[in-house]
């Protein structure tokens, strides 16, 4: 969502080959990070020949941030250095589509982590609760289709609008960015921001309602080993625990906020503080995933061995 100018005019100034530098080491990381998450859970699911329901979770997000990123990078690359080839149809409507699949996908998906997380370590003895403790692993894999179709819905429905919006303005194919187009199309874009801001609502409240339940239910039984025998293993666990969430709940409110701000300035000029919020954005994959793979000890001891060997033949290389 940048802003809107003729190709005819425009030249990439050094103020936007600086952004799609930082765009893309962003990208690349995030791809790296997630691709590896995606590929160990694959590697361990062909030797067990088994797979846990938080590892089919993570391997959908792993996946959908992947090609999220991809899509991400392409767009920016075509929209700030190649806006003359970004809007040769249908090539508009098709990036922002599965950029709008893949993004909700991101989003819902880490939604189900989040409530998986809750319902499967909290600690509430309300009958829902329970019932919905012994039912997880068999609920996860319709979470994760009911994510994948809604996702393709909004897609769906994105480019449709996207292809109004477009047929609607006569020179919209001259312009750096279709979502800019005039404040006579605002009523065209009610709609994608209306179902937009829907999902990120959504999807923050319910990540951030199994944050809290969780928080309090690992803080509340924290408090009770300490008052039963002091401070032990069990008790560090839950602390690491609480402070996991803790950095899962940051992450999740200052990507919210940087997706409400994207809709915000959807309709105005391009200014610095608009990129600075889609660099936070594009960032938020690559260090949720981090986040994930430092809580998780599988993924976090063969990132270490991975590391170790890549280090290893770097200094041979280095050395021969």
């Amino acid at each position: 969502m940048t802003a809107c100018y003729s190709p005819d005019q425009f030249n990439a100034t050094s103020y936007d080959a600086m952004a799609m530098v930082i765009i893309s080491l962003q990208t690349f990381a995030g791809m790296w990070i997630n691709a590896f998450i995606a590929s160990v859970l694959c590697i361990a699911w062909v030797k067990k020949k088994s797979f846990s329901s938080n590892e089919k979770i993570l391997l959908v997000l792993g996946c959908c941030r992947f090609w999220y990123l991809c899509v991400t990078w392409v767009y920016s690359l075509l929209s700030i250095l190649y806006p003359q080839y970004y809007y040769v149809q249908p090539l508009p409507q098709l990036l922002t589509s599965i950029q709008s699949f893949l993004n909700f996908c991101n989003l819902w998906v880490s939604a189900c982590l989040c409530i998986f997380y809750c319902i499967k370590i909290a600690n509430f003895r309300h009958i829902f609760f329970i019932y919905l403790k012994g039912k997880i692993d068999k609920i996860v894999p319709w979470l994760l289709l009911g994510s994948v179709i809604l996702s393709l819905v909004i897609g769906i429905l994105v480019y449709r609008i996207t292809e109004e919006v477009l047929c609607s303005s006569h020179n919209a194919t001259t312009q750096r960015n279709f979502w800019k187009i005039s404040i006579r199309l605002d009523q065209h874009l009610f709609p994608v921001f209306f179902i937009a801001g829907f999902g990120f609502a959504t999807t923050f409240m319910a990540v951030i309602t199994s944050a809290l339940l969780l928080l309090f239910s690992l803080w509340r039984h924290k408090r009770k080993m300490q008052t039963d025998s002091g401070k032990n293993i069990s008790t560090d666990a839950h602390v690491k625990a609480m402070k996991s969430i803790l950095s899962f709940f940051i992450l999740y409110s200052i990507n919210f906020t940087c997706l409400i701000l994207t809709l915000i300035y959807a309709t105005k000029k391009v200014n610095p503080v608009e990129t600075i919020i889609l660099l936070f954005q594009y960032a938020f994959p690559a260090v949720h995933s981090l986040t994930l793979i430092f809580s998780n000890p599988k993924l976090e001891k063969t990132l270490q061995r991975t590391l170790s060997c890549v280090k290893c033949k770097v200094c041979m290389m280095l050395g021969t």
